[in-house]
């Protein structure tokens, strides 16, 4: 591990010149730095702003770490007093304040709880440190039916990316391997949907499963996303690269065209279908719109619908969605760190940039 460590920064700390920084080497680096923050500065700002408060968010400037004011318990007074500091004849004292009115702010010493003081509120300035408390996590997960959302979205995203594999596998076999008047108007005609916007077939969908009775049901939610041109643009290309020897071999030897596809075709489009696979995971996690218009049912709400429930027309709860959406992340972070050895040679086999 000590030597893995040591390389890495031995890497990282190469030079074009001899023991000196050429400026080739600022401005890689320099280029390097802009890039990581455009790419994660968003997702830090995400999960440090999940562990404030909805006042620390609303608070500008914006702060990135979330920080939460001290208080005092102080005699005479039932709850804990916020804590402030506060410019007195040259000194810088701690005060609590008791209320505040206007642009003037009741404040009382801790040691002296006899004692009050009135200060404008431009002289205070909040006694503060970071905290990273998991109240928004809590709060979030017992405010709304965070169980059964997962559970709905799991269902979905793992029956939808099943069923995508196979069709769309399926599909790029017979368009890749098959020499049939038309194949090539039947590719061209399934490339070309990729320009259809998906709100222009949304009303027809919702007509057909309504025909089905598939509303309020997850199989409404399903089966109208497995058959993607996307994937199957990625699989047959990928199929193209696969010598045809290897079917003619196995047809000598009297392979059906289901074994052919079973045991040679899926075994060797594994890259690929790994690719396919992290793709239809985000495709079908994150997906609102469609469950949106399905789903009525709370009760059969994905996690992406759900959070809907904590913006209201007058009150977001800011605090509550950046927690929940934190959580919404794990998921297809782990599947893309599970298959991330595949995509490099899935993508750069498929023809896809």
């Amino acid at each position: 591990m000590r030597c893995n460590v040591s390389a890495i920064i031995r890497f990282l700390t190469r030079t074009r010149g001899r023991n000196q920084f050429h400026i080739t080497d600022i401005l890689t680096y320099l280029y390097l730095g802009f890039s990581v923050i455009i790419m994660f500065g968003p997702v830090a700002w995400l999960i440090f702003s999940s562990f404030k408060s909805l006042g620390e968010i609303n608070t500008f400037p914006p702060r990135l770490f979330p920080y939460q004011q001290d208080t005092v318990q102080v005699a005479g007074y039932d709850q804990p007093l916020p804590l402030f500091k506060v410019n007195m004849n040259g000194q810088t004292v701690q005060l609590a304040e008791i209320s505040r009115l206007g642009i003037q702010s009741t404040m009382v010493d801790p040691k002296n709880p006899t004692q009050t003081f009135k200060v404008n509120i431009k002289d205070l300035t909040k006694v503060e440190h970071i905290v990273f408390s998991l109240d928004n996590y809590e709060q979030g997960i017992t405010s709304f039916n965070f169980g059964a959302y997962l559970r709905n979205s799991i269902i979905v995203t793992v029956v939808a990316t099943i069923l995508t594999l196979i069709v769309n596998s399926m599909a790029a076999f017979a368009l890749s391997k098959y020499k049939f008047k038309g194949s090539t108007t039947i590719f061209l005609i399934m490339i070309a949907t990729l320009m259809v916007p998906t709100t222009v077939i949304l009303v027809p969908e919702f007509l057909i499963i309504t025909k089905l009775h598939w509303n309020n049901t997850l199989t409404g939610v399903i089966i109208p996303t497995i058959a993607t041109p996307t994937g199957m643009f990625l699989l047959r290309q990928y199929m193209l690269t696969l010598p045809d020897e290897l079917i003619d071999a196995a047809r000598v030897d009297g392979a059906s065209e289901w074994r052919i596809f079973a045991q040679i075709i899926i075994p060797l489009s594994g890259p690929a279908l790994a690719v396919l696979t992290i793709f239809s995971v985000m495709w079908r996690w994150n997906d609102f719109l469609w469950p949106l218009v399905v789903l009525t049912h709370n009760k059969l709400f994905t996690l992406q619908v759900g959070l809907a429930s904590f913006q209201g027309e007058l009150n977001v709860q800011w605090n509550l969605i950046l927690a929940m959406t934190v959580l919404t992340l794990i998921p297809v972070s782990l599947i893309f760190a599970f298959l991330q050895r595949s995509i490099t040679t899935g993508i750069a086999t498929t023809g896809m940039k």
